[in-house]
């Protein structure tokens, strides 16, 4: 599976910004797709990830705040954040989560998401 990643920028707090990764190759194994992030000096974390059923789940620090969402075709993930807060700054990072044994975690490259006060 590979992930391609996009919409990272600069935003003013309190703005909007929406991501967007589209997969490719066995995407029929992925069970899984969202968002994690990693602040310089942190630990990546997950923000939101979305399952084959539609369930979702968010890092509590986002809740009310962003959206995760799959497009049609389900190969697709988007994250919408709004309200954003200078914490929000980060590598963020698509990961799809796969049903395939042999390797499990997959990891597009990273966009930046500035915030600034």
């Amino acid at each position: 599976v590979q992930l391609q990643a996009s919409g990272g920028g600069l935003v003013q707090a309190g703005g909007s910004l929406r991501l967007s990764c589209a997969a490719s190759g066995n995407t029929f194994s992925i069970r899984a797709i969202g968002w994690y992030r990693q602040a310089p000096g942190k630990q990546r974390e997950l923000v939101a990830i979305i399952g084959n059923g539609g369930m979702t789940n968010y890092a509590d620090s986002v809740k009310g705040r962003f959206t995760v969402s799959r497009g049609n075709a389900q190969n697709t993930v988007a994250l919408q954040m709004n309200s954003l807060k200078p914490e929000d700054t980060a590598v963020y990072y698509c990961n799809a989560k796969t049903v395939t044994t042999v390797r499990n975690d997959y990891w597009g490259q990273g966009t930046e998401v500035t915030v600034s006060s």
